[in-house]
């Protein structure tokens, strides 16, 4: 008898989110604007913040871009870069959710959905907004023309890589679309799959090297680029789409643990491979450009906000991951704001690290 209460107690916790008029129903769009916030704004004010720290607008050689350039292409490089990883998590949360159970995750993937084609057309756009930018700050003396863009991308390697990056989010916001009017018939694995190939063109966008492993340097940044949207994104979309209903988080966040466990030791390993490979091989600069230039200095704040990534990320998997799977209310949504918010500003930091002269 008492293990019948018991169950009838468990199910009670279990549907209570879904009531309408519960505590959680009415705090979670605020956390969830939180969470929105915290990432958005972590990232805008670290690339900001940091353009201004180490001016990276300035060209040696060339006059000064002008302040629309200076400060709006960092910009632009965060919505990308947002947009693309929201892109990512939105397309895998189908894999997180699972799909045994569909009339519980069917009006929480339909709204991901009509999400996703939203993320990837800002997607889009935003790399197309950047390509004119970065024309625009390689030659500031000449004017906006279809003629500069056309020579931009036929001389520069970031030309062709943030076309493709534009490209990608046509691509995924056609999926979308599909997915809109299909549902699953358009797979989840496919439209997951298209995005992550979307961020292969990144690296493209930042520093060139010619050493001899260049490859194998590239190959470090796209694992670097796939694993933060990979963790970043599906933690944004967790939070924000799944979080409040205590019985579907009790499985998708288990799954997305994991997940997350790899993509830390991969982005933390191919991150400060890349910084200190640039480093080494920038000549007169080596390992004390970590303390003597701002290139140095940014991966050590970023280093610092892969510490606090962790310290919170522990929290949350070993404190609030088996209340969670006792279907027990807990702060989640907080702790996923801060974590999205170090997210944030570590990806501010990447945008104006992968423009920052390595000798500043």
């Amino acid at each position: 008898m008492a293990a019948d209460s018991d169950a009838v107690a468990r199910s009670k916790r279990t549907a209570e989110p879904d009531r309408p008029g519960n505590p959680e129903d009415r705090t979670a769009p605020r956390q969830k604007t939180a969470v929105v916030v915290a990432l958005v704004g972590g990232a805008l004010l670290a690339a900001l913040i940091t353009t201004t720290y180490t001016a990276v607008g300035t060209i040696p050689g060339l006059p000064d871009p002008p302040s629309l350039v200076r400060f709006g292409l960092p910009t632009a490089r965060v919505v990308l870069d947002l947009a693309a990883l929201a892109t990512v998590g939105l397309s895998l949360l189908p894999k997180l959710l699972g799909f045994d159970r569909p009339k519980q995750t069917e009006p929480i993937m339909a709204l991901a959905r009509r999400a996703t084609v939203m993320t990837a057309l800002i997607w889009m756009l935003a790399a197309l907004v950047s390509l004119v930018l970065q024309a625009s700050e390689l030659s500031p003396d000449r004017e906006v023309t279809v003629q500069l863009l056309v020579d931009y991308v036929a001389n520069v390697p970031a030309g062709p890589g943030l076309l493709a990056s534009a490209g990608a989010g046509l691509v995924c916001a056609a999926l979308g679309f599909l997915a809109i009017r299909f549902g699953e018939s358009v797979p989840a694995e496919l439209r997951t799959i298209i995005a992550l190939l979307g961020l292969l063109p990144m690296p493209l966008t930042g520093h060139a090297t010619d050493w001899r492993y260049h490859d194998f340097s590239m190959i470090s940044m796209e694992l670097h680029v796939i694993g933060a949207a990979m963790w970043t994104g599906g933690l944004a979309a967790v939070a924000l789409f799944v979080a409040p209903r205590r019985g579907l988080l009790a499985e998708a966040l288990p799954r997305f643990s994991k997940l997350a466990t790899t993509a830390f030791v991969v982005v933390g390993a191919s991150g400060l491979f890349n910084g200190l490979m640039t480093l080494v091989i920038t000549p007169n600069v080596g390992l004390p450009g970590l303390v003597t230039t701002s290139y140095g200095q940014i991966i050590v704040a970023k280093v610092l906000c892969l510490v606090a990534l962790g310290a919170i990320a522990s929290q949350m998997r070993f404190r609030l991951l088996p209340r969670i799977a006792r279907h027990q209310r807990t702060a989640l949504l907080g702790w996923a704001a801060a974590e999205v918010a170090v997210m944030g500003v570590a990806y501010g930091l990447g945008v104006v690290l992968s423009r920052a002269p390595v000798i500043v």
